[in-house]
């Protein structure tokens, strides 16, 4: 009985595998393998047999003549294999030709001695036989077969063969499909050279096939296979090498220093004259497109067209993509996590790494974003911060302070420690270049490994690819694999006022110095990067004040201070700039000028924009203050930020009333402060030590203490009320006449004063006495007291704390001269002396108020001290001694933060 089959393959130029037709979802139909009856071919070799003379040929003309074409055989008889596919031996005709009459008459077989009666069909097979011969054609010739060399191993120096071949189209004939992707082809170098190798189409993978028995092959593996194998098994194709599989270490990863071993598999195209059969295999669902071979495709547009055929199999959800998903709205929409637009311009304004920026877009908000598919080199890892450094600064200088178009690709949601990221592509310039794209093809950064199903990538993925592969050839950058010493990090000249000091001059001398911002502190205090001499200093802009910021959360901010941090940060955060100094504060911050695009002063845009004040005393000292003083006037006209509720006429200094208070005769005093508060601001009590009192108190607080030894305790049911006098006993175990400021029966406890010393305590009522009568004529020895004409710093002041111990340092327990300037009921208002000060002598107005507040840790007070104005010589001593902390920005008037209440 006639049968009907495809023929899969040639194994030699007597045998033929032959298939049946596909089953209705493609897969692959049941073999058998032909044994054309009394031929025989010369054999192939095998792993056990060599090769005979002309078997290649012999081969060749068989499967010229059939492969893949539909034949009728006739089998007569046949064994059964439980290894093997069933084995017949038999007939075939292929277009009504007897396909062992064209082997016979072509010369590629010889007939076998028949053991019995020959029929009209041997006859016919034995004229074949001698027509060939006659013609001396194929085996019958009597030249010996072409001589050839055929390597059926794979190349032992794979590098310089590939080198040779790489990209150069060879023609070849699939001997084997291993799976839907991976093939084994005889490349036909020449007509005597001829070279076997495996090769991995670029650009797609297959699922795998099972290559050892009870092994499971994947899903769709036989289907793949069968579709490579019914188009190219012993087809005549072209293949063009590309590359060898490169190990999967990444930049960084210690590599071997030997040679690599030979490689087992190259990758390339395999092309049929109807096509590439990978983007045939993609596009029916059979294969996945492999992203990291984007490099070895890119000039030719393979990856292209390997994504189009992807998108077809994935609409159609073919195969693998049968249970594909439905792409949700956020996936399709590309919107940003903040409900903003896909698309929009901006500005650069801050390169934080490699891989992230921050943008302003033009509706004002600014957004922090991760280049779509990027990483940067880690600063954290020793081998990778000198490359962390040459990424980031590669962005900073290509695009910090540009225009730049932003397409958001996808929101990276919240994972661990890592915030929500919008993750972008970035474009500059009239050419729409990708930064991302050059930044890697540089060496500055990887192209991230996504999962395989993961969309959330770069529309550019495969020019990322690209690139990267790029880079890695030509070792650039990561992929140098060279050790590079971490850079050392910038030296900090301002970290004291004496090592900032030493610089001076020589600053001064170099006038405008090329420079970066490498942080904006507040509106007018920067860090800036000196890249010639890896310095880092601080810089204070003169001339101006820009309102303070909160520097912690339990910190309250002045107003506008962020307003001002912010257009600083936006207009000069890593800018190339140059910076002009001209002298040194006492932390060691550089006061000076900064310039950005050679004539734009950052002082005089902060005062145009509301956001510092004129700081008059250091702006009349320079050659721009015109400007200064102009940009204010403009900025109030217009009323910004600061100025936003100025009114010129409040603003007029207000003229001391004529019923302001006289000066006091001078009344010079000897004290020791016997007591300090910081309660409410800072308070202190004084003792008067040239008068009798002190004598009389003396002997009172040695009567007192010998009466409180033999003293009984206090009546049953004492409760002092608030006013009265008593006997306290104090935390040093000593007894001492007190006066009750407020009383709480139910605590039974009292708060107290100490009237001969001004301190106070809260006292059980157990160590409270009535005070004795004989202890109630002299006068309590303790004056509450201020300083004249001045005040500490506010104590939410940062400096409040340091002001209270210079006041300590200077007046607790120390005998000063003092002199009352003003009486404010039972409150004196001192002028505090020190004798030991030689200025005393010269200066009359010398004193320890005056210099608290040239140190910067006081402040006038006009409102506390109505009588200011009737102490000229104080009142101008005390204006000099603000200028002069303003000049060198002491304490409170650190960056000209401070504006004087008068």
């Amino acid at each position: 009985m006639s049968l009907k089959a495809i023929v899969k393959s040639i194994s030699s130029g007597d045998t033929l595998i032959l298939r049946g037709r596909p089953g209705p979802q493609g897969q692959p139909p049941k073999e058998r393998v032909l044994h054309l009856a009394d031929i025989v071919a010369p054999k192939v070799k095998t792993s056990t047999t060599d090769e005979e003379d002309w078997a290649f040929e012999s081969r060749e003309f068989l499967r010229s003549l059939t492969i893949g074409k539909e034949i009728t055989f006739t089998s007569t008889h046949s064994i059964s294999s439980s290894v093997d596919n069933t084995r017949d031996i038999g007939t075939a005709e292929i277009n009504g030709l007897d396909v062992t009459i064209e082997i016979l008459k072509n010369g590629w077989a010889k007939l076998k001695e028949l053991k019995r009666e020959p029929t009209e069909e041997d006859l016919k097979r034995r004229e074949a036989e001698t027509e060939a011969k006659n013609g001396e054609k194929g085996i019958w010739n009597p030249h010996d077969s072409q001589a050839r060399t055929v390597e059926y191993n794979m190349p032992v120096d794979s590098q310089a063969f590939m080198t040779t071949w790489k990209g150069k189209p060879v023609d070849a004939i699939i001997e084997n499909v291993k799976d839907g992707s991976t093939v084994r082809v005889r490349l036909l170098l020449s007509e005597d050279e001829h070279q076997f190798v495996n090769v991995a189409m670029a650009g797609v993978r297959t699922p795998r096939a099972s290559t050892k028995q009870g092994e499971s092959s994947e899903q769709w593996s036989e289907e793949a296979k069968f579709f490579t194998e019914s188009r190219l098994l012993q087809r005549h194709v072209s293949v063009t090498l590309l590359s060898i599989p490169q190990s999967t270490a990444t930049p960084f990863q210690a590599g071997s220093s030997s040679a690599p071993p030979p490689a087992t598999i190259f990758i390339g195209n395999v092309i049929h004259p109807v096509g590439n059969i990978a983007e045939h295999l993609v596009a029916a669902g059979l294969a996945r497109v492999v992203d990291w071979h984007a490099g070895m495709l890119a000039s030719s547009g393979g990856m292209e067209r390997l994504r189009a055929a992807e998108k077809v199999a994935k609409e159609k959800k073919l195969n693998l993509y049968a249970n594909l998903p439905t792409p949700t709205a956020s996936k399709t929409n590309g919107g940003s996590a903040w409900g903003s637009s896909k698309n929009f311009d901006g500005v650069v304004i801050r390169v934080w790494t490699g891989d992230q920026l921050s943008i302003l877009g033009k509706d004002g908000k600014e957004r922090r974003v991760q280049l779509s598919s990027t990483r940067a080199p880690k600063q954290s890892d020793p081998r990778q911060t000198y490359y962390a450094n040459e990424a980031r600064e590669f962005l900073r200088k290509k695009l910090i302070g540009k225009q730049v178009k932003v397409t958001t690709d996808f929101i990276r949601p919240r994972e661990g420690e890592f915030e929500e990221r919008e993750c972008v592509t970035v474009r500059y310039t009239n050419h729409n270049t990708n930064v991302a794209e050059q930044l890697i093809d540089k060496g500055l950064a990887s192209v991230v490994r996504h999962k395989r199903d993961d969309e959330d990538r770069s529309p550019d993925f495969e020019k990322l690819v690209a690139a990267e592969q790029a880079a890695a050839g030509e070792q650039r950058g990561i992929h140098s694999q060279k050790e590079v010493q971490p850079p050392k990090p910038p030296s900090n000249i301002s970290e004291s006022s004496h090592r900032a000091t030493s610089f001076v001059n020589s600053f001064k001398r170099q006038g405008r110095i090329p420079a970066v911002v490498d942080y904006v502190a507040a509106g007018s205090r920067f860090k800036i990067l000196l890249p010639k001499d890896n310095q880092l200093l601080t810089l204070v802009l003169g001339g101006i004040r820009a309102p303070r910021t909160a520097r912690s959360a339990s910190e309250k901010g002045e107003p506008y201070g962020t307003e001002a941090a912010e257009f600083a940060t936006r207009r000069y955060m890593q800018r190339d700039v140059e910076i002009e100094i001209e002298t040194v504060d006492k932390s060691g911050g550089f006061i000076g000028t900064l310039w950005m695009n050679k004539n734009e002063n950052a002082a005089v845009a902060l005062v145009q924009e509301g956001l510092a004040t004129v700081h008059s005393y250091s702006a009349d000292a320079l050659s721009w203050s015109k400007q200064l003083y102009a940009a204010e006037i403009e900025a109030k006209a217009k009323k910004l930020n600061i100025w936003k509720d100025y009114d010129e006429e409040v603003e007029k200094e207000v003229q001391p009333a004529e019923d302001d208070p006289a000066a006091l005769k001078t009344e010079y005093i000897d004290i020791i402060i016997s007591d300090i508060r910081t309660t409410n601001g800072l308070g202190f009590s004084v003792q008067i030590l040239n008068t009798e009192e002190i004598a009389s108190l003396e002997q009172l607080m040695k009567d007192f203490s010998l009466h409180h030894k033999t003293a009984g305790p206090a009546p049953a049911g004492f409760a002092p009320k608030p006013g009265d006098l008593v006997s306290a006993k104090f935390s040093d175990g000593q007894w001492y006449r007190a006066k009750i400021k407020k009383s709480s029966v139910a605590k039974k406890e009292a708060q107290v004063t100490f009237i001969d010393y001004g301190n106070q305590d809260t006292i059980s009522f157990k160590d409270i006495r009535p005070l004795e009568q004989k202890f109630r004529s002299l006068p309590g020895q303790g004056h509450e007291a201020r300083m004249s004409f001045v005040k500490l710093v506010a104590p939410e002041s940062e400096y409040f704390t340091e002001a209270v111990e210079r006041f300590r340092e200077l007046c607790e327990g120390r005998k000063l001269v003092a002199n009352v300037d003003h009486k404010e009921g039972a409150l004196l208002h001192l002028r505090l002396i020190d004798p030991a000060n030689p200025d005393v002598a010269k200066d009359p107005n010398a004193c320890i108020n005056i210099d608290l507040v040239a140190e910067g840790l006081a402040s006038t007070d006009r409102k506390g001290c109505k009588y200011l104005n009737a102490y000229p010589g104080a009142h101008k001593k005390l204006q000099e001694a603000v200028n002069e902390a303003k000049r060198q920005q002491y304490g409170m008037f650190e960056f000209g933060d401070v504006e004087e209440d008068d």
